[in-house]
């Protein structure tokens, strides 16, 4: 089921987003067999390469974190990735009456999940923990998911395509300001102590 839905979406994602939107599907069903498992790339990535890898600045010596401190950082980290899909798709499914196409969370969750793929998939590059590294992998693999969402968002909501490109200019506005909100929820998380602790 996950290599069929990750294949149809890197391969040929019009035809994928049409067959998706004619399965039913529950809110259950998505998170337990598709969000749940490839949302746990990215921290588990992370908590391997931060506290096996490492990294270093230059010459200077490699700098790990503990398991302790990676492995709550970590947890927090697949929680937040969770949280968002879920808010996402409530926030897709409030917007979707102001474009004429209301549908299910069912439907939305799809539509946010399906698009984010790519997103979970290079989390696997956080094995390896160099900041330039993840963005030169991470910032094409953003792009296309903003193209997954363009194309996306017009098929699984039923709304013509001009109407489409407006609701996924909005999708995306809403994105990004709940990543502005995760990063700003960083802070407060290491204030209640979830903060890291390096190794040398």
């Amino acid at each position: 089921m996950i290599i069929k839905h990750i294949g149809g979406i890197l391969k040929n994602p019009a035809a994928h987003f049409e067959a998706v939107s004619l399965e039913e599907r529950s809110v259950s069903g998505l998170f337990l067999g598709y969000i749940l498992i490839l949302g746990a790339i990215p921290p588990i990535a992370g908590l391997i390469g931060t506290t096996q890898l490492g990294w270093s600045f230059g010459a200077g010596a490699t700098v790990k974190l503990t398991f302790a401190s990676a492995l709550k950082i970590s947890i927090a980290y697949y929680l937040a990735i969770l949280v968002a899909t879920y808010t996402l798709a409530k926030l897709v499914q409030w917007m979707s009456r102001t474009y004429g196409g209301e549908q299910s969370l069912e439907r939305c969750l799809a539509l946010i999940s399906y698009t984010a793929t790519p997103m979970f998939l290079v989390g696997i590059v956080q094995i390896y923990p160099v900041m330039w590294l993840n963005y030169v992998v991470g910032l094409p693999v953003l792009a296309y998911t903003v193209y997954l969402l363009y194309i996306g968002t017009p098929i699984m909501m039923r709304i013509p395509r001009e109407q489409g490109f407006l609701f996924s200019s909005a999708i995306l506005a809403v994105g990004m300001v709940a990543l502005i909100g995760l990063l700003g929820s960083t802070v407060m998380l290491w204030s209640a102590g979830i903060q890291p602790e390096f190794t040398y």
